[in-house]
């Protein structure tokens, strides 16, 4: 999900005539203008919202199951209650004060909302089927609206131990046909996603450093979004980040959640811990007698933040670089790839898109970009691995969309040739 910021687009200024008087005049419609903007977004946020509470209420309370009167009340009011209540603690938590216990309650209850929401909707569904069937007769409504809770109950539970738990680790081989013999199993460990927040984890972050290093890596990447929060918030949860080991290279990249958490500040912490931030711009690493390229660009999102010397900037980023080098480019979202296969570059690390995090909102993901999850090829060269993320955004659950530690093994042709 993208971080708040500005959009890109450009609104239309109006500049009035001086009074004679010397005087300033305002825009005449400036004021209406932003009012109406304003009404605008409460109507979209009003409608989601409906949209997300209506079939929960309809399937599990009013669609026939003819639950006793304190029943159908209750879970009435709740679901008005959260309806009401939930963008007061979004802005209360996500925004510049950074209340976690209002996030944590604002991210938990949109979790269980959007479970509830989708299998209303499964339920709903199915029925309409069972009713053109004619199975099921007068209880059927309330078979089904026990079913809808027992399942969201059951994958809330599940999706919350898989949120919290240590990632799986993930392997897959990646021929690179420019890498050289010296470089063939070069071990790549990438991390994305980790959103230190509200929650904390930094006994979790201890334990992901752990695994990492029983991967033993020649080069460790964190592709971004590495927290909700600045660093100065989140200095304990990702301190372990520096007990990370490698023989070659630890670097790092901004993503977009970090151009609403000071990201020169995180810069300057990844830094710190002693990891090279790619702040567009490269390092080479060598092994027998053979060169890797490592580059890394700023988000996209970078530019629209304000901050002075941040944007996705891939020419300065290869500045020097020798073109014959094989080059590994990480960018935080997936959809900056075709600037990358324009550029020829060999492989891109990402992640964003935490493969969906709560199915089905995956299909929605990937609307917005190229490759939800794993391998993929663009162009003649270019390879891009999308990470499903090692941590979570907002709601501690992921339903049909696991985490992951990802090991790139590069496999270079020529050593394969000579075996």
């Amino acid at each position: 999900m993208a971080g708040s910021g500005s959009s890109g687009s450009q609104t239309d200024t109006v500049q009035a005539a001086a009074p004679p008087d010397g005087g300033t005049a305002a825009a005449p419609d400036g004021g209406g203008r932003r009012r109406r903007s304003v009404l605008r977004r409460v109507a979209v946020l009003v409608l989601v919202l409906l949209v997300l509470c209506v079939p929960p209420w309809w399937t599990l309370f009013a669609a026939g199951a003819q639950w006793p009167g304190p029943v159908f009340v209750a879970g009435t009011v709740l679901l008005a209650a959260w309806l009401v209540s939930f963008p007061f603690l979004m802005v209360a938590g996500h925004r510049s004060a950074r209340n976690d216990r209002a996030a944590r309650v604002a991210d938990t209850s949109l979790g269980v909302v959007w479970v509830l929401f989708t299998w209303s909707v499964l339920g709903g569904l199915a029925d309409l089927v069972l009713g053109g069937l004619d199975v099921g007769g007068v209880d059927r409504a309330r078979a089904v609206a026990v079913a809808v809770a027992a399942v969201s109950a059951g994958l809330l539970g599940w999706g919350h131990y898989e949120a919290m738990r240590v990632p799986r680790v993930k392997r897959l081989d990646v021929l690179l046909p420019r890498l050289g013999a010296g470089l063939d199993g070069t071990r790549v460990v990438l991390l994305a996603d980790t959103h230190y927040g509200p929650i904390d984890r930094a006994a979790w972050s201890a334990r992901v450093a752990g695994a990492v290093n029983a991967l033993d890596p020649d080069v460790v990447v964190h592709a971004g979004d590495i927290a909700d929060g600045t660093a100065a918030q989140r200095r304990e949860q990702s301190a372990p980040l520096g007990a990370i080991r490698s023989r070659l290279a630890r670097v790092y990249v901004t993503g977009n959640h970090e151009y609403g958490s000071e990201a020169q500040g995180w810069l300057d912490r990844m830094a710190e811990l002693g990891w090279e931030p790619l702040h567009n711009r490269h390092l080479v690493v060598e092994r027998g007698g053979d060169a890797l390229v490592l580059a890394g660009v700023d988000d996209v999102t970078a530019e629209s933040s304000g901050l002075d010397g941040h944007r996705a900037d891939l020419t300065a980023a290869l500045v020097g670089a020798d073109p014959d080098r094989p080059v590994l480019l990480v960018a935080h979202q997936p959809k900056y790839v075709p600037q990358a296969a324009a550029a020829g570059i060999d492989l891109q690390l990402s992640g964003h898109t935490h493969g969906g995090q709560i199915w089905p909102f995956n299909f929605l993901v990937r609307i917005d970009q190229p490759v939800v999850h794993g391998l993929s090829r663009h162009g003649e060269r270019t390879q891009l691995y999308t990470s499903r993320g090692t941590g979570f955004w907002g709601p501690p659950f992921r339903v049909f969309a696991p985490s992951e530690i990802t090991v790139l093994t590069l496999r270079s042709p020529a050593a394969s040739g000579a075996n």
